[in-house]
């Protein structure tokens, strides 16, 4: 039995990139057990997964808030210390650094494995730790067949950049709380309208535009999604909408979404982590770009939708603009009425 360990502990996004990937190498090693270090805020996608022997949680935001105060300080220290015996109790025949942060290189530094793989040239000197490097990836290259590059390394043939949700539950629960809350005959819209960047947001007076009009024009049921973090931003959205829309900000698990997503007829976003897992689940994503690249960060497969207005400086992947954000705020509502094709 091959013993292997993934490291990819965050974002969202980043982690449900790197499903294919494990698919991929539980097919090419049928005879594997494979464990995961994930961060708090993505595992929740990650639980029960059939493919993964054993989750290891990363709490670090909150060890280093623990070890910032004096009085939680010595906890702190046991966290973290429990954490590595977890980690280091089991020897590993291969471990995996998909993540190439400095966060990540320390981890693998510190497991018991054989092989230590990632790419070289990594952020952060984090491919200082590895033992076995892969040329520099092509930053130009999509992020899930960078992490498949990885699987081909270790013997896949021919992987797909597809996954399967272990999401069976959520599927059964979601449709029946769409059953409850959606209007018989008209088609079902999800809006997730926020992301972490400033610089990938949209006009919120925009997405009150546009959910009244799916509304209207499109006989839709507007389901607003985000995080408790949002529950302001989509209140005020509502608030300058004419018609009535729902908000389960802060009302999902991560699993509920992907089942959300995959049942609604589209699912509008920034690019942000709900975009990837509204991709995976199998949903019909229209996802709006500014500073950053679709083809290395966009909805993965087929049937996406990506709206830009091919600025001249976009992609520039910055957090801060000096001209207004143009490549978002250029985008209009009938730009995105026209992505949002029902037809097929």
């Amino acid at each position: 039995m091959t013993k292997i360990l993934i490291i990819k502990l965050s974002a969202i996004g980043d982690v449900v990139q790197t499903l294919p990937a494990l698919e991929a190498i539980k097919r090419a090693i049928p005879r594997s057990e494979i464990d995961w270090v994930v961060e708090e805020a993505a595992a929740g996608i990650l639980e029960n997964h059939p493919l993964i022997s054993r989750l290891l949680l990363s709490r670090r935001k909150s060890w280093i808030r623990k070890l910032v105060r004096p009085a939680t300080f010595l906890e702190g220290c046991r966290d973290i210390s429990t954490f590595l015996s977890e980690l280091r109790s089991v020897r590993y025949d291969i471990a995996v650094d998909f993540q190439g942060l400095l966060k990540s290189g320390i981890l693998i530094g510190l497991s018991r494995s054989g092989r230590k793989i990632g790419f070289a040239g990594t952020r952060e000197l984090s491919w200082l730790f590895l033992n076995e490097r892969l040329p520099a990836y092509d930053p130009e290259k999509h992020a899930v067949e960078r992490y498949l590059d990885v699987a081909r390394h270790l013997g896949a043939i021919d992987p797909q950049p597809v996954c399967t949700l272990p999401i069976d539950r959520e599927r059964r629960a979601m449709q029946e709380r769409l059953a409850g809350a959606v209007k018989a005959g008209t088609r079902v819209v999800v809006i997730n309208p926020m992301a972490r960047w400033r610089t990938k947001l949209w006009q919120e007076e925009k997405f009150a535009v546009l959910a009244d009009r799916l509304i209207a024009e499109r006989n839709a049921t507007v389901i607003f999604t985000g995080g408790a973090a949002d529950r302001e931003v989509i209140a005020r959205i509502r608030g300058l909408m004419h018609g009535e829309a729902l908000d389960w900000s802060d009302d999902t698990t991560l699993k509920e979404l992907a089942a959300l997503a995959e049942r609604a007829d589209r699912f509008i976003t920034t690019d942000t982590g709900p975009m990837h897992l509204a991709a995976a689940a199998g949903g019909r994503v229209v996802a709006l770009f500014g500073p950053t690249a679709p083809w290395r960060t966009g909805p993965c497969g087929a049937g996406h939708a990506v709206v830009r207005t091919h600025i001249g400086c976009s992609p520039c992947f910055s957090r801060s603009c000096s001209i207004g954000v143009r490549c978002m705020t250029d985008i209009t509502v009938d730009d995105v009425l026209e992505a949002v094709s029902f037809q097929g």
